[in-house]
């Protein structure tokens, strides 16, 4: 009777033996998994502020990115001893008469590296021949032809100007020639530069399709911007003159926001503005509708001058930089340093640098 009544009590001693040893080996696994009695692993470093890509590429990085696109221009301007800058701005879309083939060819769009369709692009000598050239291909081949001649222009303009330049005796580099850095008539500025043995800067946008810089843009000033605000500062920020060739939609839009900064004295210096082909920009804008409409004043208009060739838009830019800029600069440099012909600078005196007739209009 006695041992009947045990059984069912050492059951339930086996159970609860069976439950702590089941709880003591959860507990010992999990005391394993966790060293140094219960503390957590060791972290890892966590990444600088400024080395933190996801925190960079994020809205709350957005004001660092602006500020990297000015301070890292700015470093770069300083290194390479630039001063100031003539800006030359015009279409990216044609190609220059190539020297191998003298292909004409339209871009996809603007800065892109690829070409139009074959049904935009200018009709060749055969399709026109033929009768199988549409009418906007035939519009295109007429364009075309001119917009290579603008190239051209515009890489001996920016020869002669670089030339010039050149011969300023200073420390550091004065007007070099600037562009958006991609093809058409910013390739031929920077290559004009190039091909006269100048610096030459360029400066490109992050666009979505493929687009690369022109090669000739020297490599130390060779930049690239996400945000267009921080290119169009950098395009005003050392520019003392700029030139406007044919261009479209961007063209536009840079030269009326340089000639509003100057209407309303927001550049805070003087600027020499050229527009380059009048034929075309005088059919694209008239700007006496607006003179005579009261929009914008007649004396607005004295803001820029037209010209037709490269010769006279470097007659133009020369005497604009050397009036505004050169000649105060050495009728000043004059006052601190030297007398009426004496030295000004190493092996240079005024008549030097200035020329006889500048030098006498600047001692006066």
């Amino acid at each position: 009777m006695t041992k009947r009544n045990e059984e069912p009590e050492n059951t339930e001693h086996a159970a609860e033996h069976q439950e702590a040893v089941a709880r003591a080996a959860a507990a010992a696994a999990a005391g394993a998994a966790i060293p140094g009695n219960g503390a957590p692993p060791p972290l890892d470093s966590a990444p600088l502020a400024y080395e933190n890509k996801t925190f960079l590429d994020s809205p709350d990085g957005r004001p660092i990115r602006i500020l990297s696109e000015y301070l890292e221009p700015l470093a770069r301007f300083r290194r390479e001893q630039i001063q100031d800058t003539v800006v030359f701005f015009g279409s990216a879309r044609f190609r220059g008469r190539e020297e191998a083939d003298h292909a004409l060819e339209l871009l996809e769009n603007t800065g892109s590296i690829h070409p139009a369709p074959s049904h935009e692009q200018p009709a060749k000598a055969g399709e026109i021949a033929s009768g199988r050239a549409s009418l906007l291909q035939l519009k295109r081949a007429v364009a075309a032809v001119e917009m290579a001649r603008y190239y051209e222009d515009a890489r001996r303009l920016a020869q002669l100007l670089t030339q010039w330049a050149r011969t300023i005796p200073s420390r550091k580099h004065r007007f070099v020639v600037t562009s958006g850095g991609g093809p058409g008539i910013m390739e031929a500025a920077n290559r004009g530069a190039w091909e006269a043995g100048g610096k030459t800067i360029g400066m490109n946008i992050l666009l979505p399709f493929e687009q690369r810089p022109n090669p000739y843009i020297t490599p130390a000033l060779n930049l690239e911007f996400h945000y267009f605000f921080m290119r169009k500062l950098w395009f005003a920020y050392l520019a003392k003159a700029l030139v406007v060739f044919p261009g479209g939609f961007g063209t536009l839009d840079e030269m009326f926001e340089l000639l509003t900064l100057a209407q309303t004295k927001k550049l805070n210096k003087k600027i020499t503005v050229v527009i380059y082909g009048s034929d075309y920009w005088k059919k694209v804008f008239n700007l006496e509708v607006l003179a005579d409409a009261g929009a914008i004043s007649p004396r607005d208009m004295d803001l820029f001058q037209f010209a037709d060739t490269p010769e006279q838009a470097f007659d133009l830019l020369r005497k604009g930089l050397t009036e505004n800029y050169l000649a105060a600069e050495a009728a000043r440099a004059s006052e601190l340093k030297a007398g009426p012909g004496e030295e000004l600078m190493a092996g240079w005196n005024l008549d030097d640098f200035l020329g006889p007739d500048l030098a006498k209009t600047g001692k006066e």
